[in-house]
């Protein structure tokens, strides 16, 4: 993986920088970092850095053969998941007013520095905002500098707050207005920001004003039409150690799903993700919830349910969740939150509701309609090959890459 063939040498370099590996492709994170690193690796010859947690799986296995010219980890020291030692974490984070994923993050500059040293590259794509402070090592090295923002910081943590109270709201406005200040001082100083939407994008321009930002939406890959086998069931998806989906599940579960238990005897809600511990204890005790963790086609998971929920109420970005739900043709349900940045209209490709009793009523009525539900998830079905492949995504790419940095042709 080291060699560069003859025909690699002659192409223009990437710099892929990355505070998780993008395959295998579970969750909205490596997703939307796996969709950069293929459109980087059709042009470029890409010197991927991607950082490594203790214990999990050596990424280069999971990498498609030939997408990186060259790949270096940077090994992360260990932390305890345990409830003590996360605690004991986030309250000195709290003391020096430093946000949790920033904090995981830094403090490798010396390696980073170590591992370009003598290189020069033609562009450099930093992914999430926890590698930002990176760009003064990088950009005397490279022409052209990109930060691709799944989320706006400082408005995920400022959100998620508004479903918390008390020590946990206070911390969380802390480091909302601490990602804020950082954001006004890291992002000026790179060429390009990726945004997730338009409305991220506005937001974003009210945090630095006159930065290039394209909108680069979330995407995935071209899927063909899942073959739908319904069983009587809903379906959550997501990284279920993901702090706004832990927000989703406990609303879904308190507000919303004993009304619907009690009115659809038979009916399962599946629970599916990575990381299932984050919500077992809501969730557990009761056998018409189904946690099945991790799958590998989620996809033709979604596509077993009758309805999708996505009951959000805090983040920022937009949810991977609905576009694999639209990519499985099943009809979704969700917050307006939830959809955010999609431009979907309620009524035709999703349902839209904010209260649990109008979440519950949305539910009931496809729950009892075959044909509504066909309308519904043939519509997301659709808005999905429209709008939401990575084919479709790689256009907003096009310009940036054509028109800055010298010797690609796109």
């Amino acid at each position: 993986m080291d060699t560069p063939s003859s025909a690699s040498a002659k192409r223009p370099s990437a710099l892929f920088l990355s505070p998780e590996p993008p395959y295998p492709m579970i969750g909205g994170g490596p997703l939307r970092s796996a969709s950069l690193l293929e459109y980087l690796s059709r042009h470029f010859a890409v010197h991927a850095i991607v950082f490594h947690q203790h214990g999990d799986p050596d990424p280069a296995r999971a990498l498609p053969p030939g997408i990186v010219e060259k790949l270096d980890l940077i090994q992360l020291p260990r932390h305890s998941k345990k409830i003590l030692a996360r605690g004991t974490r986030n309250a000195l984070r709290l003391v020096r007013n430093r946000p949790p994923l920033l904090d995981r993050f830094a403090g490798f500059e010396s390696a980073i520095s170590r591992l370009i040293s003598g290189r020069e590259y033609d562009a450099a794509v930093l992914e999430h905002f926890w590698c930002a402070p990176y760009v003064h090592q990088i950009r005397r090295c490279t022409k052209r500098t990109i930060l691709d923002l799944h989320n706006i910081e400082s408005a995920w943590h400022r959100s998620l707050a508004g479903t918390e109270s008390g020590s946990r709201a206070f911390a969380l406005r802390r480091f909302a207005r601490a990602s804020e200040i950082l954001e006004r001082k890291w992002l000026p100083a790179f060429d390009y920001l990726l945004a997730a939407s338009a409305h991220d994008a506005s937001a974003l321009r009210a945090v630095v004003p006159g930065a290039h930002i394209v909108v680069y939406p979330n995407a995935l890959p071209e899927i063909p039409p899942p073959s739908r086998t319904e069983q009587h069931e809903i379906v959550f998806s997501g990284n279920l150690e993901y702090a706004p989906n832990i927000a989703a599940v406990r609303f879904f579960h308190h507000r919303i799903w004993t009304a619907l238990r009690s009115r659809w005897p038979d009916l399962v809600w599946k629970i599916v993700g990575k990381n299932p511990e984050g919500i077992r204890r809501i969730v557990e005790g009761d056998p018409r919830i189904h946690v099945t963790g991790y799958v590998e086609d989620a996809i033709a998971s979604l596509a077993c349910a009758q309805v999708a929920v996505v009951p959000v109420l805090a983040g920022s970005g937009t949810r991977i969740k609905i576009l694999e739900a639209w990519a499985a043709a099943t009809p979704v349900v969700s917050t307006t939150l939830g959809v955010e940045g999609l431009d979907s209209t309620d009524g035709m490709n999703i349902l839209l509701a904010d209260d649990p009793g109008s979440f519950t009523e949305c539910i009931s009525g496809l729950l009892s309609s075959p044909e509504r539900r066909a309308e519904i998830g043939g519509a997301g079905r659709k808005f999905f090959e429209e709008r939401f492949t990575w084919p479709t995504a790689w256009r907003t790419l096009d310009s940036i890459f054509r028109n800055d940095v010298p010797g690609v042709s796109v």
